[in-house]
This record gives structure tokens, C-alpha cells and sequence, in this order.
């Protein structure tokens, strides 16, 4: 079985990274790679902000925003099937463009017999 590398961006919205594995153990490494990446954006930031933001309360207010956009993004590795299969991961569904409402059916023809 093959994995695959999905982001949960703020952790709820996925977003197919495309990156496969062969293995679990390889999977959870890239995501453990990809958070390392996000802590270390986060701690740069953090020292940048610290000698720039003068007062301590904005200082506050502004590293808490930057924690929540930078590490609230998990990853998380999913199941691939190979081929023409479609990952398990939920895919976001384009929104539709009928002029009538989605939860009315359309009608449907009669059978002749």
C-alpha cells in the first residue's frame, strides 16, 4: 500500500500535497519534516518580532496570530491506492453551477414499455 502526504492547512482544510510513499514510516517522516519546517519558520519569526515589536502586549497579539497561521498546519498521511483510484483524503467539491437548487431533483423520463 502507498501513502500519501496530506496538509490539514489551519487543520481542517486538506490540501493534497501529491507527495506518495511507498512507506508508513517514510510518510510520517516527511510529516514530521514539514512540521519541523513550520517550528522553525515560527521560532525565526519569533526572534525577528521580539527585537522589531516594542510593546509587550502587541508583541503578544502578534505571536499569537503567527503561532495560529503557522502551526495550526498538520499533516497527516492517508492511504494511496495506485492507478486510477482517488485518495482517501476528502477532496473539496467545486461549488455547483445549476441555476436550480441542489436539493431539488430533476425530473426523470418515463420508462415506455
Amino acid at each position: 500500500m502507498k501513502w500519501m502526504l496530506v496538509v490539514l492547512v489551519g487543520g481542517v482544510s486538506p490540501v493534497n500535497t501529491d507527495l506518495v510513499f511507498d512507506k508508513f514510516s517514510d510518510c510520517l517522516a516527511a510529516e514530521e519534516q514539514m512540521r519541523q519546517h513550520y517550528a522553525d519558520a515560527f521560532e525565526a519569526w519569533d526572534r525577528m518580532a521580539a527585537a522589531r515589536i516594542e510593546g509587550r502586549r502587541d508583541y503578544r497579539k502578534a505571536r499569537d496570530l503567527q503561532a495560529k497561521r503557522l502551526l495550526s498546519n498538520v499533516g497527516t498521511c492517508v492511504p494511496h491506492g495506485g492507478g486510477d483510484q482517488q485518495p482517501v483524503a476528502p477532496q473539496q467539491q467545486p461549488p455547483a453551477t445549476s441555476s436550480q437548487p441542489a436539493a431539488t431533483p430533476s425530473p426523470q423520463p418515463t420508462p415506455r414499455g
